[in-house]
């Protein structure tokens, strides 16, 4: 066997390389306990989670995700049920079209893949309601292999960090996942930690608006934090207006129909009188073009 001199030079690790175990680590002690992170979690149930937490906080998710998968523990079993039940069960976590979509997903895993998810981007991607983020979500953290997962948070924590920028921008650029990707430890269990673990650290430490960069295992090298954390008072505020909304409108209409044991008409119904009915005609429409709502011709009933 060879050996090395001993006077030898050893490579010492990069700085980037540094930077990202540092993340791990951090990760290792401070990362959250959720259920989907667990070991034994099937992929079905890690591609459940991503689709409810997109727009949803953890804390909303968890209930409902732990139902689903008491009731729905593989896709054979959501697809043997309607999208109607799935729509029903999916409650108050708002876009039920995450719902549908995540049902026809089932029906199209039970057909293509003998209900299993596949450790494949491109058959990932080819899924109903599976996006680049929720594939590379899915490769990483189920199959634990390398794949560029980058969503807000992560985004903001490399932004700052390495570009120091206090907030992304609007849409992903070439560039930031260039520097994304060249991020990324080239050894498969490594990677998929470092994704977990910079999204974790956008999550709960280097949040949008309020950086505890006493907290951060980045902070004595984050190009943001040299600069003086500049940025986030002129940032405008995203405000989203929820009352009176044709998305609360929508939800109120979901609400009524995933508690009535019969079909519903809606236009005429006293809990949705305080509702313009320009308004409530729209979003009943945008309902039955969705996919969610269907209408009983005949009486005029809605149902899921």
């Amino acid at each position: 066997m060879p050996t090395v001199p001993r006077n030898a030079a050893v490579p010492a690790m990069s700085e980037t390389a540094a930077r990202v175990d540092a993340v791990r680590a951090w990760f290792r002690e401070a990362g959250r306990d959720l259920p989907w992170r667990d070991d034994r979690t099937s992929a079905w149930g890690v591609l459940v989670s991503e689709v409810m937490l997109q727009q949803t906080p953890v804390v909303r998710v968890e209930p409902v995700w732990r139902e689903w998968m008491s009731r729905w523990p593989t896709p054979a079993a959501l697809a043997a049920d309607t999208q109607a039940d799935a729509v029903r069960a999916w409650g108050r976590l708002g876009y039920p079209r995450r719902a549908k979509r995540l049902w026809e997903c089932a029906v199209a895993l039970v057909e293509r893949h003998e209900g299993e998810v596949p450790c494949d981007l491109e058959a990932l991607r080819a899924l109903p309601g599976v996006g680049d983020y929720t594939a590379a979500a899915v490769m990483s953290f189920a199959f634990h292999r390398r794949a560029l997962v980058l969503d807000t948070n992560v985004r903001r924590v490399i932004g700052r960090a390495w570009s120091g920028e206090p907030l992304p921008a609007a849409h992903q650029t070439v560039g930031e996942r260039a520097l994304a990707a060249s991020l990324m430890p080239e050894d498969d269990a490594a990677a998929a930690e470092w994704a977990a673990a910079s999204m974790e650290l956008g999550a709960l430490v280097c949040t949008a608006r309020v950086a505890r960069c006493d907290e951060c295992p980045l902070a004595a090298s984050c190009a943001w934090f040299a600069d003086g954390c500049q940025g986030l008072e002129a940032a405008p505020r995203r405000t989203q207006p929820w009352h009176g909304t044709d998305r609360q409108v929508r939800g109120r209409i979901m609400a009524l129909l995933r508690a009535a044991s019969a079909g519903v008409n809606v236009t005429g119904h006293a809990a949705l009188a305080d509702v313009e009915p320009g308004q409530l005609d729209r979003c009943l429409e945008g309902l039955l073009e969705d996919g969610l709502v269907t209408r009983d011709e005949a009486t005029g009933r809605c149902s899921l």
